[in-house]
């Protein structure tokens, strides 16, 4: 288990969509996900110092999992697994969240990043996932802020923090290597003050979806 922080480790459900910390034994699922993922995820993703088979090879995955146990040990993120349960109980792993860079104090902010796996994408597992990561950073988490940035081409991405109702509030040029080039984001923000009176993000999205039919 990862951690033991204000918030942390935390298991948050809604519906078939469950978070919860990473596990040692996650290894082969991720890569699994990861390594089938490429053409979905490498465009949109910090450039890797190596093949992508590589880097998200079950070995790699023991060096991801030593750095999420010791950021979250030290107060720094809150990472989760993104998992869909099955009808017959077991857990099917989906994608990754992250409340990451977090900083308490008058700041109480954090950084979120996420992504999914393209066979589940459109179903409303990662909006549900990221309003369940929201509420819990603004209640047990007891931050203020999170923020959220995204190439102006990631349609998919732009559209999970727009469904839930992310303030647009900057454009960030050249903000970080992806894919091997220095690409430009914008930056999307949301405060715990922003959903309180509906009860919360996940209640928003729920509000949402049944409006949708």
């Amino acid at each position: 288990m990862l951690g033991s922080m204000p918030g942390w480790p935390a298991v948050l459900a809604d519906g078939s969509v469950l978070l919860r910390p990473y596990r040692r034994g996650d290894a082969q699922a991720w890569s699994e996900v990861r390594i089938a993922n490429e053409a979905w995820l490498s465009p949109w993703e910090s450039s890797p110092p190596g093949p992508w088979s590589e880097m998200n090879s079950v070995r790699a995955y023991n060096y991801v999992y030593r750095d999420m146990k010791r950021a979250a040990r030290r107060g720094e993120s809150m990472p989760f697994v993104v998992c869909l349960r099955e009808d017959d109980g077991s857990e099917r792993l989906v994608g990754h969240i992250n409340l990451g860079s977090i900083v308490r104090r008058a700041f109480s902010s954090a950084y979120v990043g996420y992504w999914v796996d393209s066979r589940v994408a459109g179903r409303g597992v990662i909006p549900t996932a990221l309003a369940l990561a929201v509420d819990h950073a603004f209640g047990a988490g007891g931050l203020h802020r999170v923020e959220i940035n995204i190439r102006p081409e990631n349609g998919p991405s732009r559209r999970v923090v727009e469904k839930l109702g992310f303030r647009e509030e900057a454009y960030h040029p050249r903000y970080m290597h992806i894919d091997g080039a220095w690409r430009d984001h914008l930056g999307f923000a949301m405060t715990s003050e922003e959903v309180a009176a509906e009860g919360g993000l996940v209640a928003r999205w729920r509000r949402l979806r049944a409006k949708a039919g």
